[in-house]
């Protein structure tokens, strides 16, 4: 394992509903110029590029990872209304609220370790659709725990509901959903994500994060939410969400990111972004090793 290379684990490729702009063909190029020996998809809510995904992945070096950023619903996908973490501490704005505290689901990423994980992926995220769609198709803890086989997981971004509890002040929520995850996972399939966009929402619960890894005995990731290829995209991505979300560029209260580091960075820059967390960016390379 060298210390000196790390793997993407989020990326969200073109077939990522308007979310996306990262094209395949030249995603895999720069990963393959980096050095990078693998990546992985994590479209929000579904494979539809899998397939296309792991075929470009097939004429270079570059190990393709399927996954899935999926909605998970803490109340069951039953439930047809927005489930209330109370009030946050700080008033985070989020395309997925729905008011203050409110939302109607939440982020969870997920990655195929095997052929068995695959298949349960696809079996998630059909009944995700078929079963608990509400504004996007959302599964819960019990399809998690039917068809968590062969799937590794992780406490999620900033809208993981780990991360929803914190942002809420609710430090045992956060602990207690964890531990409920890794009960569903296993120990050594569930891990800490870490994510430094250099936004706030990111770094302002980063403790406790370490906290419950601490305490959990669960290991850490670093992932870079990845939306585009080259930072000079940023741009076009801009156009894309105004697109996706019926809005303009000229409307100061469109849907944005609030950064523009959501590209294919270097291993040099995650490791400077983690260089006290070594572990964190050494575990991308675990992860794609299984």
């Amino acid at each position: 394992m060298s210390n000196d290379s790390f793997v993407h684990l989020h990326v969200h490729t073109e077939y990522s509903m308007l979310d996306g702009a990262a094209r395949l063909t030249d995603l895999f190029s720069k990963a393959e110029e980096l050095g990078m020996p693998a990546i992985a998809m994590t479209d929000h809510g579904n494979l539809y590029g899998a397939f296309e995904f792991w075929k470009k992945a097939q004429a270079t070096n570059v190990k393709p990872i399927i996954g899935i950023e999926g909605y998970f619903a803490p109340q069951g996908r039953q439930l047809r209304a927005p489930f209330d973490f109370g009030t946050p501490a700080v008033d985070d704005t989020s395309l997925d609220g729905a008011g203050r505290g409110r939302y109607n689901y939440t982020h969870m990423t997920l990655w195929a370790e095997n052929n068995v994980g695959l298949h349960n992926l696809f079996r998630l995220s059909s009944k995700a659709s078929l079963e608990g769609y509400y504004y996007q198709p959302r599964f819960d803890a019990e399809l998690l725990e039917k068809h968590g086989k062969g799937i590794i997981g992780t406490t999620g971004c900033p809208s993981g509901e780990v991360n929803r509890w914190l942002q809420a002040g609710n430090y045992e929520k956060a602990l207690s959903t964890a531990a409920t995850m890794r009960e569903i996972l296993g120990q050594d399939n569930y891990f800490v994500e870490l994510m430094d966009h250099g936004l706030g929402i990111e770094r302002r619960h980063r403790e406790d994060l370490l906290k419950i890894a601490k305490t959990l005995n669960l290991k850490l990731v670093a992932t870079n939410d990845l939306h585009y290829v080259y930072p000079e995209d940023a741009r076009m991505h801009e156009v894309l969400l105004c697109i996706g979300t019926r809005s303009t560029m000229d409307d100061p209260k469109r849907f944005k990111f609030d950064a523009q580091d959501f590209y294919l960075k270097t291993a040099a820059e995650m490791r400077e972004v983690w260089r006290e967390l070594p572990d964190a960016c050494d575990n991308t390379l675990l992860i794609a090793e299984r």
